[in-house]
C-alpha cells in the first residue's frame, strides 16, 4: 500500500503569540517522522529574526533535528508557495484559526488560501502547544475515491509515528443513495438499504486495511464508522463530537470547472476547523 513519507516539512512562521508553540509542534513532528524542517518567514532577513528562530529551535537541534531557516519577502501566499516549490516540501504546517474574521490574526485566512493552492500535503494547527499533547485519536475519511487508499495509508503511517491509540475510518454515505422516507413501508426499505450500504462500505475499507503494513497497525485500535449525510459536514461534525486529536482528509481535485463552481468536501472543513487537520495531497 502506497504512503508518502514526509522527507521535508515546512512551516510558515510569523511573530505571533503562537510562534514558539508552532515551531515546537513542527520540530517534534519532524523528529517523529524523521524529516528535515524548514522554517519559512515571509519577510526580509535580519540577524535579530534569525537569532530568535534559532533560539527556539535550539533544544531540538541539540537532539539532532536538521533545520533550516528561509527568509522569503513578498505576498504571504505567493512567498510560502514559492518556498514549498523551491525546497521540495512534502508537508506544510500552518497556524489556523477555528473561525475567521478580519479582527483576528491574519494567518487564518492565509492558511485557507494556501490550502487551496498547495501541491504538497498541509497540516492546519488550531491549538499548538509548547508541551507535547499526545495525539490519541485520529479520524480519517474513508469515502470511495481514488485518493482514499493513499490517505488511509498515510493516516496509519502518521498514527504509528505519533503512537496514537485509535484510528477511526469514517465512511461518508450520501443521502442521495438512500432516498426519502414517506411512510412506514419506505422507512423499512430505507433501513434495509442503509444496512446494505454499511456492509458494502465496510467491505471496501477492510480490503484497504488488509494491504497496510502490519507494523503501522500494531497497538492501534481500528474502528470504522459509516455516516449518512453531506460529505465534509458529516465527518467534521463527527471529529468534533468524538473529540478527535487529528482529522485526516483527501486533498481536493484541482482544475475542473465544476471544482471551481462548487465547494469541495474540504471547504466545509476549512469553514470551521473541528480539530487539527491534515490534508493529504
Amino acid at each position: 500500500m502506497e504512503y508518502k513519507k514526509f522527507q521535508t516539512i515546512g512551516i510558515g512562521v510569523t511573530f505571533s503569540p503562537n510562534l514558539k508553540a508552532n515551531i515546537y509542534e513542527a520540530s517534534r513532528l519532524a523528529m517523529l517522522f524523521g524529516s528535515k524542517l524548514l522554517l519559512i518567514h515571509v519577510g526580509n532577513f535580519s540577524e535579530e529574526k534569525r537569532a530568535k528562530f534559532e533560539t527556539i529551535l535550539q533544544p531540538f537541534i541539540i537532539d539532532g533535528l536538521d533545520a533550516k531557516i528561509v527568509f522569503q519577502p513578498g505576498n504571504p501566499v505567493e512567498a510560502i508557495l514559492e518556498a514549498v516549490s523551491r525546497n521540495n516540501i512534502d508537508l506544510l504546517i500552518l497556524g489556523a484559526l477555528q473561525r475567521e474574521n478580519f479582527l483576528k490574526y491574519y494567518v487564518g485566512s492565509i492558511a485557507r488560501k494556501i490550502t487551496r493552492k498547495a501541491t504538497c500535503s498541509i497540516m492546519l494547527l488550531i491549538n499548538p502547544s509548547i508541551e507535547r499533547i499526545v495525539c490519541k485519536h485520529i479520524v480519517v475519511n474513508g469515502l470511495e475515491d481514488v485518493k482514499t487508499q493513499k490517505t488511509i495509508a498515510n493516516a496509519f503511517f502518521v498514527g504509528h509515528a505519533l503512537k496514537s491509540e485509535k484510528i477511526t475510518i469514517v465512511e461518508e454515505i450520501s443521502h442521495d443513495e438512500v432516498g426519502t422516507v414517506e411512510d412506514t413501508k419506505t422507512l423499512r426499505k430505507t433501513n434495509l438499504l442503509k444496512e446494505r450500504l454499511r456492509r458494502r462500505e465496510d467491505t471496501r475499507v477492510q480490503k484497504i486495511l488488509a494491504q497496510l503494513p502490519e507494523h503501522h497497525k500494531e497497538k492501534i485500535k481500528i474502528a470504522t464508522q459509516p455516516i449518512f449525510g453531506k460529505r465534509g459536514y458529516s465527518i467534521g461534525h463527527y471529529a468534533k463530537v468524538v473529540r478527535a486529536d487529528l482529522l485526516i482528509m483527501n486533498a481536493a481535485t484541482k482544475g475542473n470547472f465544476l471544482d471551481r463552481l462548487f465547494p469541495h468536501d474540504i471547504e466545509h472543513i476549512l469553514t470551521e476547523l473541528p480539530t487539527d487537520v491534515l490534508i493529504i495531497q
